[in-house]
């Protein structure tokens, strides 16, 4: 039987929130562990968007999702947190009370943790992506076609045919035409659900003859070993036409999986987990959702807001895990005890 791991704070998911919740927690004193089913820190950003470019977070005009996780990662290395990677928790066990939470959580690697607090920040949960409905696409995969991009270099020279209408497929689209042959994009209808500004930044590409647009549905691949020759498109005129290319980006959304969480007797809406605006608990006392896996109204999800309910779900925390302990809050600019923490002072 394994040793319990006992700590103050076990965080699910070491994404972008999941990894601030470690530094505000550490502030308060508070130690943390951080669980997650991928190899690495980092969640979509690492995984689905290493090197595409975020603009919307403060104080960084832009960086990539990989910059923004290694930022991240520096951020919080005073306070020293334990990492398990390729971990799932299966199942999450009250032991204490309402005013005196305490979990017992298993994993399915055979991990037994003991948490004061629980902070669920594990993104949609797990996700995958849409696959496109054409045959035998499967021998194409992570050879030519692919459903993310983790190295923007492995596209430079190429030509690229990428395929849908959302923020994803405008802006790898707009990203890769600079360094990509020839990107031709591909969609169902001449109505996209991207950005106002991505939209009208590929329309003057296109009026400039820089890339292509297409519109219609793609039926068939064409290549060989792995590698991808042409698209076989069936167009919106009924025509049927080749688009040669040598990488193709199907952007057709992610399908995602509560998986376990379901099952620990959270309240749940459309498979998200409802909390407060005040401190982003759940109906379960001592479990708290951040980021893209919580709702409730008004909620937007940037990663920014996620950082916002990391911070106050911290507080909360501290009240659960030092009961007696009279907390002042102060800024971390015109503290010396903080800043020592940080190393800075």
């Amino acid at each position: 039987m394994s040793e319990t791991i006992k700590t103050d704070a076990l965080i699910i998911g070491a994404g972008p929130c999941g990894l601030f919740a470690v530094f505000e927690l550490g502030l308060l004193d508070i130690k943390a562990h951080v669980l997650d089913i991928l190899p690495r820190a980092g969640g979509q950003c690492s995984e689905l968007y290493p090197e595409k470019p975020i603009y919307d977070i403060p104080g960084f005009p832009q960086i990539t999702g990989q910059g923004l996780v290694d930022n991240l990662m520096k951020q919080i290395e005073p306070f020293a947190p334990t990492f398990h990677f390729n971990e799932q928790v299966d199942e999450l066990e009250s032991l204490g009370t309402p005013q005196a939470p305490l979990f017992r959580l298993r994993t399915n690697g055979g991990l037994v943790f003991e948490a004061k607090v629980v902070l669920i920040a594990a993104g949609g949960g797990s996700f995958q992506p849409k696959k496109p409905p054409v045959p035998g696409i499967e021998a194409y995969e992570e050879t030519s076609v692919f459903y993310a991009v983790r190295k923007m270099d492995s596209f430079r020279g190429k030509r690229v045919l990428i395929v849908g209408g959302g923020d994803s497929a405008l802006d790898w689209t707009l990203n890769l035409q600079p360094i990509a042959e020839r990107v031709t994009l591909m969609h169902r209808r001449d109505e996209f659900r991207a950005a106002p500004h991505s939209v009208n930044a590929m329309r003057e590409l296109v009026a400039a003859g820089e890339m292509d647009l297409v519109l219609g549905q793609m039926t068939g691949l064409k290549g060989e070993n792995g590698e991808l020759s042409a698209v076989s498109v069936k167009g919106n005129d009924g025509g049927a036409f080749d688009i040669a290319c040598e990488r193709m980006m199907p952007f057709f959304g992610l399908t995602m999986k509560l998986g376990p969480i379901a099952h620990w007797g959270l309240n749940l809406n459309e498979n998200l987990v409802p909390v407060d605006t005040e401190k982003f608990e759940t109906n379960v006392p001592g479990v708290f959702a951040i980021g893209d896996i919580n709702a409730y109204p008004g909620k937007l999800k940037l990663i920014l807001s996620g950082f916002h309910e990391a911070a106050l779900a911290a507080q909360k925390a501290n009240r659960y895990i030092y009961p007696d302990k009279k907390v002042v809050f102060q800024y971390t600019t015109s503290s010396s005890s903080l800043q020592k923490k940080l190393g800075v002072a």
